[in-house]
């Protein structure tokens, strides 16, 4: 697992308030992990905190999957 896939996995947990263990890949942030709309900015705003990046809200917002938000999130770092 590399540190970013672990470090995004950690905001998800913290910001979903679930266990890192129901987290995988192909984890959907809504279906899977039951992220409401709000949650949603609140993820991509804790994915900037702790990445230190800006992101483009209406892309990062497009992101469905755990997979798909490591793949975005290192176009960055």
């Amino acid at each position: 697992m590399s540190d970013v896939e672990r470090r995004v996995k950690e905001v998800v947990a913290r910001t979903l308030k679930i266990d890192p263990g129901r987290i995988t890949d192909k984890s959907r942030f809504v279906e899977d992990l039951g992220a409401e709309s709000i949650q949603s900015v609140e993820l991509v705003a804790a994915f900037e905190e702790e990445f230190d990046i800006e992101m483009d809200e209406e892309e990062a917002l497009e992101v469905k999957t755990v997979g798909k938000a490591v793949e975005f999130i290192q176009k960055y770092v």
